[in-house]
Order: structure tokens, then C-alpha cells, then sequence
């Protein structure tokens, strides 16, 4: 299957991608801030139940893994990874190694795991693996992001896309401005397109391939503490206007961060952009916490409450793949109700 062919696979109508690459650690970090019940099998279990809800590739299409779950066995001893191709769905690879400071900056952060990436990812791609995702994160805030840290990370993502092409996989590149501070959305639209433009460059000079390449985006948002809050038909046309401006049309599809965002704006949001505006490329999710808070707080690690979880993470993937079609209705959302032990 062609770098195009798998890039259209995971952005079909009415699917989504599910980012499932929380580490170990960050995953152990959550359930105790969560108050939920750790042992040496959580991260297995709660891998197991979303890898393995029933129909899920109704409306996921890939999942993002980390390299621990691409070698992980489930309960019985099987791999899960070959169990995500068997439902249907594409597994995908963050070989992000975290952010580290970026020498030379006042805090701010690039991606690590270059060093033996190309040899990693050809590995990737004899198990099975068909995209990757490399993040990228920009802090808003007094001259904040900078121009250093901004051609920094574009230089950076577009290395990964290049190697990742090499090796037959589709890279999603994800340049995040995230939704923390007190900034207007107008700040944020023009920290958007100041991030988008750099980083198409770097894929250009890089010479990889758009149209076996996704763009994972973070939406047109007024900051968290923003007294000023945009509504979702403002978000949705400033985000749409700057994608206009500065993503190709070779592109195939553009998938979103949730980014924080609560699990109702996330999907109205991805809603109203398909419902109201006629775009070159597909819009759709790559949601990690809108899809799966609502089933962590059912599962509780407890395998009697599994079901139930899985059931709350098809609705919210369900939901979003409406959405990704401007089909969702928030009538829609009351029809779900899910109950664990």
C-alpha cells in the first residue's frame, strides 16, 4: 500500500485516529492523580480494553502507540499489535522521546529521539506499523513562542517525516500551540500561522512527500484563562481560515489534538468546521483524552468495569466520526448512558 493509500485509509469518512501513546510513567502518574488502584498489569489492562473494544474500527482507523505496546501481549499472552490489524485498524508509532529544553532558549522545548531513528522505524515498519507522529509543542506567551524555537521544531518534525517516508510509514506531523494562558483566540491565530508556515517550509526543503503526509493541528482557541471565550462557530472559522492559508491542498487530512479541550467541545468544534465549510482536505480527530477520559473514569482498573468502559469509548469515537462528517447532533450524546461496578 502506497504512502497516499494508508494516508487516506486513516482519515476515511467518518474515522478518526485514537492516541494511545501515554508512557508508562505518565500513565502511573494519572491513575494516582485520579485516586485509581495501580499494579504491575494497569498499563496492559487498560491497553488491552481500549486495543480491543468491540467495532471500534467502525470509526477509529489508527491507533497511536507506544514502542512498549507495539511488543506488549495481552492477558493471554497474544500481541496486541497484530490484534489491532486484525480489527481492522492501523497501528501507528510516537517514537517521541519527550521534550527537553531547547539549548540556547529561555524554556522552551524540542523533541528528542532522533539518535537511531531511522533503524528504529524500519523496525517499526517489519512489525506492521504504517504511520508515526512527532510532536511538537508551542507555549503562548510574553514573546513566547520564539522565532528560534519555532524553525527549531519545524527542522526537527520534518527530519522525522523524511525518515518516516523512507521507511514506508506515513508521518502525522503535529505542531501543537497549546490552549494553557490567558492569550485571545486572535493571538493564537496568528501564532498558528506563523507555526504552520515555518513548518511546511521545513517539509519542503526536507522534500517529503505531502500527499503521504498528515498534519495533526491544534484548533484556533482562546487560552484557557482567557476571560474572553470564543464559541464553537468562531473557533471553527478562524480555524478553517488559517488552514486555508497556510496548509497545501496536497495534504489529504488534517486530524486534531484535543489539547484539553472538554469532550464536548472537541467534538462540536470538528463538527461545525465539516458541518459548515467546504475544505481540499479531510478534517477529522486524533483525540487521545476526549476519547478516553470518560472510559478511564469507568474502568478504575478494574476488569468487571471493562465492558462499560469500552462501551463509553465507542460512543465518544463514534461521536467524533459523526463529527468528522458534520453529522453530529448534541441530542445525539443523551441516547448514551454507561454504568460500572
Amino acid at each position: 500500500m502506497s504512502l497516499y493509500d494508508i494516508a487516506k485509509q486513516l482519515v476515511a469518512p467518518g474515522k478518526g485516529i485514537m492516541a494511545a501513546d501515554r508512557p508508562s510513567p505518565a500513565f502511573r502518574e494519572l491513575l494516582a492523580a485520579e485516586g485509581i488502584p495501580d499494579d504491575e498489569h494497569s498499563y496492559r489492562n487498560w491497553s488491552e480494553m481500549l486495543f480491543t473494544t468491540p467495532n471500534l474500527n467502525e470509526c477509529v482507523s489508527g491507533i497511536i502507540m507506544t514502542d512498549e505496546q507495539v511488543r506488549m501481549a495481552d492477558s493471554r499472552g497474544e500481541g496486541l499489535l497484530p490484534q489491532v490489524i486484525e480489527r481492522g485498524m492501523i497501528p501507528g508509532i510516537s517514537p517521541f522521546k519527550g521534550m527537553v529544553v531547547l539549548a540556547g532558549s529561555d524554556g522552551e522545548t524540542v523533541g528528542s529521539g532522533l539518535d537511531g531513528l531511522r533503524e528504529r522505524l524500519a523496525e517499526y515498519a517489519a512489525l506492521g506499523v504504517g504511520f508515526s507522529k512527532w510532536r511538537a509543542a508551542f507555549q503562548v506567551g510574553p514573546g513566547t513562542p520564539s522565532y528560534y524555537a519555532i524553525e527549531a521544531n519545524a527542522y526537527v518534525m520534518a527530519q522525522v517525516a523524511a525518515l518516516s517516508q523512507e521507511a514506508g510509514i506515513v508521518p502525522i506531523v503535529e505542531p501543537e500551540v497549546m490552549l494553557w494562558g490567558d492569550h485571545t483566540i486572535e493571538r493564537c491565530f496568528d501564532i498558528t500561522e506563523w507555526v504552520l508556515s515555518r513548518t511546511f517550509e521545513a517539509l519542503y526543503v526536507h522534500r517529503v512527500d505531502l500527499e503521504g503526509t498528515l498534519v495533526k493541528a491544534s484548533m484556533v482557541l482562546s487560552g484557557n484563562g482567557c476571560p474572553q471565550q470564543a464559541d464553537v462557530d468562531t473557533v471553527a472559522e478562524q480555524t478553517v481560515k488559517v488552514f486555508r492559508r497556510q496548509i497545501p491542498a496536497a495534504i489529504p487530512g488534517i486530524v486534531f489534538l484535543s489539547g484539553g479541550q472538554s469532550d464536548y467541545h472537541a467534538t462540536a468544534h470538528l463538527n461545525a468546521m465539516n458541518a459548515n465549510y467546504e475544505m481540499p482536505w479531510r478534517l477529522s480527530f486524533s483525540y487521545a483524552r476526549a476519547l478516553q477520559r470518560e472510559p478511564m473514569a469507568i474502568w478504575r482498573n478494574r476488569a468487571e468495569n471493562a465492558p462499560a468502559a469500552q462501551a463509553a469509548l465507542y460512543h465518544r469515537a463514534k461521536m467524533n466520526g459523526l463529527a468528522s462528517m458534520g453529522l453530529w447532533a448534541e441530542e445525539l450524546e443523551a441516547e448514551a448512558v454507561f454504568s460500572s461496578a
